[in-house]
């Protein structure tokens, strides 16, 4: 099964700037990071088109060199941004439906079963074997929606080299099964999802590390219709264990994950959702690496050529070609 990719290009809400500029448009490489998006998913398979939704003006500027375009082996579609992350994801979806022309048209139940790539424009480091197998493992697992983890040793290639060079360190969820970092792949069937505005609230505050802006998420999902309590404790101790663990109690934060199987954060997140949800495992990390700081931004221009080889390297060995079957994402699993 073949699916379109929607790259988030907006600069608009929660969008953060770096370096006074919009992420997307930062060059490592010598080339835009949406570029790197757009380049990177012609080598996978299972996307049959792309579309780009973000400052349309700019975006037409950047993806219509004539190097990219003789690059292309896939439709690319360019879509004004609306005002948010939601807006953005919701308005692209319903322009991809089959016959629904500029304006788009709202899903009916003949495209329940669409399935729909979401990731963003900054994650130079991602590879089409790691998009590829990625794909697969969530179509393999039937449900709305699939959320990209990477392990914790996948994301070593990123820390601060042996020799001195500068690095990443980025912080992980805490689960009874290991540490994971969320990657920005998000594989959705749109149209099944009840509760999808949620979706961009939880994205957005994925990386809350102030313990008022922690509560006053965690009240709003206490007070949702599907939340309740046991998804306002398990998002708490998640939130608490990761503290812990970045504060250097790790034995703490072991003891504390225990509690947390991937499981119920599955089933407490369908629920929110009214949709099956599940989280999808790859082994390369690069998918993970987003730019969210000025100082990632510079460290990743020094460690670009060097990064992008060993995950090429990696992401190959551990899941084959794109073009093949080879070694897929897998759903997390007791016991892991």
């Amino acid at each position: 099964m073949s699916v379109p990719a929607i790259v988030a290009a907006g600069d608009l809400r929660a969008a953060k700037a770096i370096h006074g500029d919009s992420k997307a448009y930062l060059e490592l490489g010598g080339r835009a990071l949406v570029v790197h998006a757009v380049s990177t998913l012609q080598d996978v398979p299972e996307v049959s088109e792309v579309w780009v939704v973000g400052n349309a003006e700019r975006l037409q500027r950047v993806l219509g060199t004539p190097e990219l375009r003789a690059a292309l082996r896939k439709p690319l579609h360019i879509v004004p941004q609306f005002r948010s992350l939601y807006e953005n994801g919701w308005e692209t979806f319903r322009r991809l439906l089959p016959g629904a022309g500029p304006e788009g048209r709202d899903p009916g139940p003949e495209d329940a079963d669409t399935a729909v790539l979401y990731l963003s424009a900054d994650i130079p480091f991602a590879t089409p074997e790691e998009i590829s197998a990625f794909v697969r493992g969530a179509l393999e697992t039937r449900c709305d929606y699939a959320l990209g983890l990477v392990t914790e040793e996948s994301m070593r290639d990123f820390l601060p080299s042996p020799t001195g060079e500068p690095g990443i360190r980025m912080a992980c969820f805490n689960l009874r099964e290991g540490r994971f970092r969320q990657s920005n792949l998000h594989l959705l069937r749109p149209a099944r999802i009840g509760n999808r505005h949620y979706i961009e609230e939880m994205y957005e505050h994925r990386h809350q590390r102030e313990f008022g802006q922690i509560l006053g998420l965690a009240w709003r999902l206490l007070r949702s219709e599907r939340g309740g309590l046991g998804v306002l404790t398990y998002y708490l101790l998640m939130h608490l264990a990761g503290f812990l663990d970045r504060r250097g109690f790790v034995g703490l934060a072991d003891a504390l994950r225990r509690w947390i199987p991937a499981a119920r954060i599955e089933r407490g997140v369908g629920s929110l959702l009214r949709a099956p949800f599940r989280l999808i495992v790859t082994e390369a990390g690069g998918s993970a690496v987003d730019i969210d700081t000025e100082e990632d931004f510079d460290i990743a221009k020094i460690r670009y050529e060097s990064w992008w080889k060993t995950q090429r390297e990696r992401a190959a060995r551990v899941h084959g070609s794109a073009a093949l079957p080879g070694h897929p994402a897998r759903p997390v699993e007791p016991g892991q």
